[in-house]
């Protein structure tokens, strides 16, 4: 499973490790994933999602899981993140007629 958050897509980046001598070594800084149900209002359900802590704190900046979903481009968002967009525009747009 690739460490990458479904939302955000934030993944590994490589820096160095720098010691006092200045020797330099190659190292990795890994996300800080979790696995987090979030409920889905336009569903009514919780939705399971790998993401980041910033994730978290990005999506209920934006009012919950729904309102981020659709302000984001689908380009950003994992497959599984994309269907439950979708699912999420047809349910605002069935409640609303």
């Amino acid at each position: 499973m690739a460490r990458r958050c479904e939302l955000t897509g934030k993944g590994v980046q490589a820096g160095n490790n720098v010691s006092h001598a200045n020797n330099r070594t190659r190292r990795r800084f890994l996300p800080n994933l979790q696995s987090k149900a979030m409920l889905s209002d336009a569903l009514g359900k919780s939705v399971r999602f790998r993401v980041t802590i910033s994730a978290m704190r990005t999506v209920e900046h934006h009012g919950g899981l729904d309102n981020y979903l659709v302000k984001t481009p689908s380009s950003r968002l994992s497959l599984e993140a994309q269907r439950v967009k979708r699912k999420i525009v047809r349910a605002r747009a069935a409640a609303a007629t």
